[in-house]
Parts: C-alpha cells; structure tokens; sequence
C-alpha cells in the first residue's frame, strides 16, 4: 500500500509519499496524481519534520529510509546523488564518472530530471560543467534557493 500527505514548507506545498519500504517520492505541486491513500503515517511525519528542520537550516543530511522505483541505471544515479555532501554542488560528468560511464552525462541529467524524491535526493546540487544552473524540476528559482540556503553558491 502507498500513502501520501501534504504539507506546506517555504517553497511551497510538498506531497510526501511512501510505500512500504520507505520514503518513495516527494513532488512539487501540481504534480501527477499518485496512486494510493490520503494517510500521514509516521514515516511521512518524520520526513515532514525533517523537510522542516531543514529549511530552517538545521538539518544537512537526511536520515530516512527511501524506496527507489526506477530503472536499474537511474537508482544508481540517484544513489550516487545521496552522497553530494550539504553545502557542494557536482556536475553531470562528475556523477557519470563516479557511477564508472564518463561519457553518460546527458543520461545522468535525464535520471536527474526523472527523481522523484526531491530534496533529500538532492538533485539540485547538480550543475552545468561551466558551474551554470541547469534546468530544475522545480524551476531554475527554487533551484538557486535550494543552493543558497546550502550556501552552495
């Protein structure tokens, strides 16, 4: 079964879902419906709560249990993703090096564009080779936010 909560935070409204392996997605709004049920479990209320800690800038690492759906290939970008440390940014070519295909940047930016556990898989630490923003889920507004509230930039 999977549940989902709404909760307001500085950016906006965030749907947080999880199945039962964990924390499975966390969507900016308006954003696809999500299949199951209109429930704020425990583990949704932690992520809230750890959401909240840290747009309030005391909280620099998530610690939640996730539950990747996805190609075998965005998994590992999205694992690799969970190690950019608070406060850094990476490029695409970095993390396609780091996962062992250097010349795979531009499918790392689609798994990048295809996250579905916004923030605490921090997408928005990825950045263009010449150290330009690029594009966001969110949009190019929340991602500079993001950076700056991680004094990243």
């Amino acid at each position: 079964m999977r549940y989902y909560y709404d909760y307001r935070f500085p950016i906006g409204k965030l749907t947080i879902a999880q199945d039962s392996h964990g924390i499975c997605g966390i969507y900016y709004h308006p954003h696809d419906p999500i299949d199951g049920k209109k429930k704020e479990t425990h583990l949704i209320q932690q992520a809230a709560y750890q959401l909240t800690e840290y747009f309030c800038g005391d909280r620099k690492e998530f610690d939640l249990p996730l539950s990747f759906h996805g190609t075998e290939f965005q998994q590992k970008v999205w694992r690799e993703l969970c190690k950019i440390p608070y406060g850094s940014t990476c490029t695409y070519k970095e993390i396609a090096e780091r996962i062992g295909i250097p010349k795979g940047c531009r499918a790392v930016g689609m798994a990048n564009n295809q996250n579905p556990i916004v923030i605490v898989v921090p997408c928005h630490r990825v950045i263009g080779a010449n150290g330009s923003l690029t594009g966001y889920a969110g949009g190019m507004e929340l991602k500079e936010y993001l950076l700056q509230l991680e004094h990243a930039i």
